[in-house]
Protein backbone atom coordinates (compact mmCIF):
# COMPACT_ATOMS: atom_id res chain seq x y z
CA UNK A 1 0.00 0.00 0.00
CA UNK A 2 1.05 3.55 -0.84
CA UNK A 3 -0.42 6.74 1.00
CA UNK A 4 0.10 9.87 -0.92
CA UNK A 5 -0.06 13.05 0.18
CA UNK A 6 -0.27 16.64 -0.92
CA UNK A 7 1.08 19.89 0.54
CA UNK A 8 -1.07 22.04 -1.15
CA UNK A 9 -0.94 25.94 -0.99
CA UNK A 10 -3.32 28.87 -2.00
CA UNK A 11 -1.15 31.82 -4.55
CA UNK A 12 -0.54 33.30 -0.77
CA UNK A 13 1.21 30.45 0.54
CA UNK A 14 -1.32 29.76 3.02
CA UNK A 15 -1.25 25.75 3.48
CA UNK A 16 -5.22 23.77 3.20
CA UNK A 17 -5.13 21.53 6.15
CA UNK A 18 -7.96 19.18 6.85
CA UNK A 19 -9.25 17.84 10.35
CA UNK A 20 -10.05 14.26 9.78
CA UNK A 21 -12.58 11.93 11.53
CA UNK A 22 -11.21 8.93 12.22
CA UNK A 23 -7.85 10.46 13.01
CA UNK A 24 -6.34 10.43 16.84
CA UNK A 25 -8.58 12.95 18.75
CA UNK A 26 -5.52 14.87 20.03
CA UNK A 27 -3.73 14.59 16.41
CA UNK A 28 -7.28 15.19 14.08
CA UNK A 29 -5.40 17.61 11.71
CA UNK A 30 -3.39 16.79 8.91
CA UNK A 31 -2.78 17.29 5.15
CA UNK A 32 -4.64 15.88 2.70
CA UNK A 33 -3.90 12.24 2.68
CA UNK A 34 -5.21 8.77 1.11
CA UNK A 35 -4.09 5.71 -0.61
CA UNK A 36 -3.19 5.34 -4.54
CA UNK A 37 -5.27 3.12 -6.42
CA UNK A 38 -4.13 0.27 -8.65
CA UNK A 39 -3.10 2.11 -12.19
CA UNK A 40 -3.23 5.44 -10.94
CA UNK A 41 0.08 7.56 -10.89
CA UNK A 42 0.82 9.44 -7.07
CA UNK A 43 0.48 12.79 -8.90
CA UNK A 44 -2.97 11.43 -10.12
CA UNK A 45 -3.34 10.13 -6.48
CA UNK A 46 -3.10 14.04 -4.99
CA UNK A 47 -5.74 15.63 -7.58
CA UNK A 48 -7.67 12.91 -6.41
CA UNK A 49 -7.72 12.45 -2.85
CA UNK A 50 -8.04 16.32 -2.87
CA UNK A 51 -11.09 16.60 -4.89
CA UNK A 52 -12.66 13.60 -2.58
CA UNK A 53 -12.31 15.24 0.59
CA UNK A 54 -12.24 19.34 -0.35
CA UNK A 55 -14.35 19.56 -3.84
CA UNK A 56 -11.11 21.48 -4.92
CA UNK A 57 -8.87 20.90 -7.94
CA UNK A 58 -5.27 21.18 -7.70
CA UNK A 59 -1.88 21.11 -9.74
CA UNK A 60 0.50 18.83 -8.25
CA UNK A 61 4.65 20.08 -8.42
CA UNK A 62 7.20 18.24 -7.34
CA UNK A 63 8.30 15.49 -4.76
CA UNK A 64 8.44 16.60 -1.55
CA UNK A 65 9.22 12.65 0.21
CA UNK A 66 9.69 9.38 -0.66
CA UNK A 67 10.02 6.86 2.72
CA UNK A 68 8.83 3.79 4.44
CA UNK A 69 6.40 4.01 6.52
CA UNK A 70 3.86 2.07 9.33
CA UNK A 71 4.29 -1.80 8.18
CA UNK A 72 5.80 -2.04 4.78
CA UNK A 73 3.65 0.83 3.55
CA UNK A 74 5.69 3.93 1.33
CA UNK A 75 4.49 7.19 2.11
CA UNK A 76 4.78 9.61 -0.61
CA UNK A 77 4.04 13.81 -0.53
CA UNK A 78 4.42 15.88 -3.13
CA UNK A 79 3.52 19.83 -3.52
CA UNK A 80 0.53 21.25 -4.93
CA UNK A 81 -1.26 24.11 -5.49
CA UNK A 82 -4.67 25.26 -5.55
CA UNK A 83 -5.88 26.14 -9.19
CA UNK A 84 -9.15 28.12 -8.36
CA UNK A 85 -11.20 25.46 -9.92
CA UNK A 86 -14.01 23.29 -7.67
CA UNK A 87 -15.67 24.87 -5.15
CA UNK A 88 -14.95 24.20 -1.22
CA UNK A 89 -17.86 21.08 -0.20
CA UNK A 90 -16.00 18.70 2.72
CA UNK A 91 -16.92 14.78 2.54
CA UNK A 92 -18.51 14.20 6.34
CA UNK A 93 -17.81 10.89 5.92
CA UNK A 94 -14.33 11.73 6.33
CA UNK A 95 -13.60 15.45 7.25
CA UNK A 96 -14.83 17.74 9.87
CA UNK A 97 -13.02 21.14 8.88
CA UNK A 98 -10.93 22.33 6.77
CA UNK A 99 -9.35 26.18 6.62
CA UNK A 100 -6.41 27.96 5.09
CA UNK A 101 -3.02 28.64 7.47
CA UNK A 102 -0.61 30.44 7.05
CA UNK A 103 2.90 28.49 7.26
CA UNK A 104 3.62 30.00 10.73
CA UNK A 105 0.10 29.90 12.17
CA UNK A 106 -0.87 26.26 11.93
CA UNK A 107 -3.11 24.71 14.24
CA UNK A 108 -2.91 23.00 17.66
CA UNK A 109 -2.92 18.94 16.75
CA UNK A 110 -0.94 18.97 13.52
CA UNK A 111 0.97 15.58 13.15
CA UNK A 112 3.78 17.11 13.55
CA UNK A 113 5.34 14.41 10.10
CA UNK A 114 2.81 16.68 8.26
CA UNK A 115 4.19 19.95 10.15
CA UNK A 116 7.57 18.65 8.66
CA UNK A 117 6.56 18.16 5.13
CA UNK A 118 5.19 21.58 5.17
CA UNK A 119 8.43 22.89 6.18
CA UNK A 120 10.14 20.96 3.24
CA UNK A 121 8.08 21.97 0.71
CA UNK A 122 8.35 24.56 -2.31
CA UNK A 123 6.60 27.96 -1.16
Amino acid sequence: MVGVTGVVRDPDGNVLLLRHRFWAEDHQWGLPTGGARRGETFEQTVVREVREETGLEVSVGEMVQLRSGFQLRVEVAYAAGYTGGGTMRLNPMEILEARWCAPGDLPKGLLESHRRLIEASPQ
